[in-house]
Parts: C-alpha cells; sequence; structure tokens
C-alpha cells in the first residue's frame, strides 16, 4: 500500500497538540486511549486529518499554472465523473461523489488530469458541497478567462446517513452555471445533455 501523503508543513508541536486533542476525545467519550487498539488511534487521526485537509496548503493557481495551453477551439470541453472525497465542516463526517466540469475556451485550455486535481484542492477542506462546486467554477473562470463554466457535484453525505435522518440512499446534487451556460439555455442545455450521455460498454 503506498505510504499516505501528509499535508506539507503541518507544524511538528501542532500535530502533537492534535494528537493530544484526539486523545482527550477518546477519554470524553468513555474510552480509554491507553488499550492496545487505541493506543496509536491519536497519531493516525492526527496524519489522517493532515491528509484529508491538505487543500489548505495548495494555491490553485499554481496547480494549473504548468497546464494551461493555448487554443484555437472554442467549443465545449467536458471531464465527467472526477471521484473525490472531503469532509463537512459541520460535523466533520465525509461526503463524497462525483464533480462534473465544463467550460468553452477562450483561448486556452486547462490539461484535463490538473482539472481532476483542482477539484481535489477544495475537496481537500472542510466544506459545503455548494460552496466547494462554486469554488471550482469560479476558479476555471478567473484563471483561464473562460466565457461559459458548468460544474455540477453528486454526492452521499455521512452525516445524513449515519445520524439525523438516518436516509442511505439520499444523495446531494449541486451546480454552479457561470457566463453563457447560465445565460444561453442551449448551452447549458448542451452540457447536461452530455452529462447523461454514458460511454459505450458501460
Amino acid at each position: 500500500m503506498a505510504k499516505q501523503e501528509e499535508r506539507p508543513g503541518i507544524p511538528e508541536a501542532a500535530r502533537a497538540e492534535l494528537e493530544t486533542l484526539v486523545r482527550r476525545q477518546l477519554e470524553l467519550i468513555g474510552e480509554n486511549p491507553e488499550r492496545e487498539g487505541l493506543a496509536r488511534t491519536p497519531r493516525r487521526v492526527a496524519q489522517a486529518l493532515s491528509f484529508l485537509t491538505r487543500g489548505y496548503e495548495q494555491d490553485p493557481r499554481v496547480v494549473l499554472n504548468d497546464a494551461m495551453f493555448e487554443t484555437d477551439s472554442d467549443e465545449m470541453v467536458i471531464v465527467k465523473d472526477i471521484e473525490f472525497f472531503s469532509l463537512c465542516e459541520h460535523h466533520l463526517l465525509p461526503f463524497f461523489g462525483k464533480c462534473h466540469i465544463g467550460y468553452l475556451p477562450a483561448g486556452r485550455v486547462i490539461g484535463l488530469s490538473k482539472l481532476a486535481r483542482l477539484v481535489d484542492v477544495f475537496a481537500r477542506r472542510l466544506q459545503v458541497q455548494e460552496t466547494m462546486t462554486n469554488q471550482i467554477a469560479r476558479t476555471i473562470e478567473e484563471l483561464i478567462g473562460a466565457p461559459g463554466v458548468a460544474v455540477v457535484s453528486e454526492a452521499q453525505h455521512l452525516c445524513m446517513m449515519m445520524r439525523g435522518v438516518e436516509k442511505q440512499n439520499s444523495y446531494a446534487i449541486t451546480s454552479t452555471m457561470l457566463g453563457r451556460f447560465r445565460e444561453d439555455a442551449r448551452t447549458r442545455g448542451e452540457f447536461l445533455d452530455l452529462l447523461r450521455h454514458r460511454r459505450s460498454g458501460v
């Protein structure tokens, strides 16, 4: 198994303090943090949180800077089914799903794999799905001057599945439509139709 990447630059003192807080949480729920199964849990939780929130240390401009290319095309670009995992800022429980991105180039396009990286930059922060969807769209609009950007995210939220209403099959869909995707019903419709299209054999 590949070694889990840790959030870069986190001070060792902060890591140690986080471990202490996790140990205290275990005590408050009635557990013994010294027992065999929990002895290393505070360290593991600190490492996991460093990984799951590493987006705070990443600048989307830096992520995309070396992957923008000149183009004469103005045809719609779509990347579908970008998987993401994030933490709900209300309960610190995971939500996860897929993100779909479409944009209209205006002289520049973004390397396809970098769009997936951009999704991770914002997903790896404490989030609400609506905000994450909007952040992705507005970053693309700003960095390449796209005359139209559309982002749709669909996700399941463990804060709904494990607690509260406990609905196991519910999922949320959020969208942000900017520029021509908001103003032009035909452009928006083309994007949504293409999202419904499945690959041959799938």
